[in-house]
């Protein structure tokens, strides 16, 4: 079955991408648009299943956006989750009024936006989120339900920060992944935890990976300066 396919409209490139990162996590795909005429381009050319939509926005706010959505044919049906940082019960009412389906105050828990991303597929298209629970990547395999990770058809062990590292990853492959980013996916953005650990855990990984196949180590490569890439085939 496809993933479901959630639009992620915010200005904010930070929240959006640790937005991206925990659906991502979650079994769905996403897609990032930073304004009200990327997020239009993006819905009608791709089937999206349902938006995240930010209420400030730059050239159209995001209560403009769901109105106009909900007034025209092709997108009246289009389930949307407000999520903004006005918790003013006449703001949600507003929200509501403009036909969006839920609405979530900053800050919130990835876990509560999970649950209600969820909360609202069930409801509009019952059945969509069921997904399959593997990634492969390369010689590199994981299974999120089984908790595992193997490289070809060998069980690599490994401790739970490692597995978590690796995961984000693979769901960004090809893409260079900040010490930053990666901390915040793994560790949470209020964490204490310094960029030098995240060093730490992709050195242990490596060393994880290296005693079952050399190369599948070499599929992390160090991006100067940055961070980290997940890459498909050692370059």
């Amino acid at each position: 079955m496809q993933k479901p396919f959630v639009l992620i409209v915010e200005d904010e490139t930070d929240i959006a991408e640790l937005i991206a990162i925990n659906l991502k996590h979650n079994g769905f795909d996403c897609a990032i648009a930073n304004n009200s005429t990327e997020a239009q381009a993006i819905v009608y050319e791709r089937p999206t299943d349902l938006v995240l939509l930010d209420w400030m926005l730059p050239n159209m706010s995001g209560m403009a956006l769901a109105k106009l959505w909900r007034s025209q044919k092709e997108t009246r049906n289009l389930p949307i989750i407000m999520v903004t940082a006005k918790a003013d019960e006449i703001d949600k009412v507003s929200g509501l009024d403009a036909g969006v389906d839920d609405y979530l105050t900053k800050p919130f828990s990835t876990k509560e936006l999970i649950a209600r991303v969820r909360a609202v597929l069930r409801r509009r298209v019952p059945g969509m989120i069921e997904q399959s629970t593997s990634i492969k990547v390369g010689l590199i395999e994981l299974d999120t339900e089984a908790h595992s990770v193997s490289v070809k058809g060998t069980e690599v062990p490994m401790s739970l920060t490692e597995f978590k590292v690796l995961h984000a990853l693979l769901l960004q492959v090809n893409k260079v992944m900040s010490r930053e980013l990666l901390q915040i996916s793994v560790w949470g953005r209020y964490s204490d935890v310094d960029t030098r650990t995240v060093d730490v855990h992709i050195k242990r990984l490596r060393e994880a990976l290296s005693v079952v196949s050399p190369q599948a180590a070499l599929q992390i490569s160090t991006v100067r300066g940055v961070g980290y890439k997940m890459t498909p085939h050692v370059e």
